[in-house]
């Protein structure tokens, strides 16, 4: 059975939007891309000194369980030349699982719904635009009352 996944992408190395495009194409090798946000520019968080970021959410349909998903992303990373820095460090291409249909799941390498993606405005915004009313599976709002109670920064 296809699961919904929402996926996360940013880059801030390089041609970015191309960075994004490149990801989006090679998502689509193995799941079927349904829906993808616009991009925003958005600045860094945690590591302050590094260029702004340009980040997307998209929506996918897969037969991937949880875990050979994120071994995917981690391929196409890697395929497109993202090295291994230091936390909150740039990076061209970050590709990040959001939610997994409504499940969640907490296991040394990968938690699901993403444990911060609700305190991040530059995924909330683009979530909302692709899938306003999908709630999360712990608090229980959904993007849109996410947004307008102001927990995304």
């Amino acid at each position: 059975m296809k699961s919904k996944v929402f996926i996360a992408l940013g880059s801030n190395i390089g041609n970015l939007e191309e960075n994004l495009n490149t990801a989006l194409k090679k998502l689509a090798e193995f799941s079927k891309v349904q829906k993808v946000s616009s991009f925003y520019k958005t600045k860094p968080q945690g590591f302050l000194e590094q260029a702004d970021f340009l980040n997307g959410v998209c929506l996918i349909t897969t037969d991937l369980e949880p875990q050979e998903l994120l071994k995917k992303l981690k391929e196409i990373e890697k395929e497109m030349g993202r090295k291994k820095t230091f936390k909150d460090g740039p990076r061209i291409i970050d590709l990040d699982i959001i939610y997994y249909d409504n499940i969640v799941l907490n296991t040394p390498t990968l938690t699901i719904p993403h444990p911060r993606a609700h305190m991040r405005m530059f995924v909330m915004k683009g979530l909302v635009e692709i899938a306003p009313d999908f709630p999360h599976p712990i608090l229980h709002k959904t993007t849109q009352e996410i947004i307008e109670n102001n927990i995304a920064k």
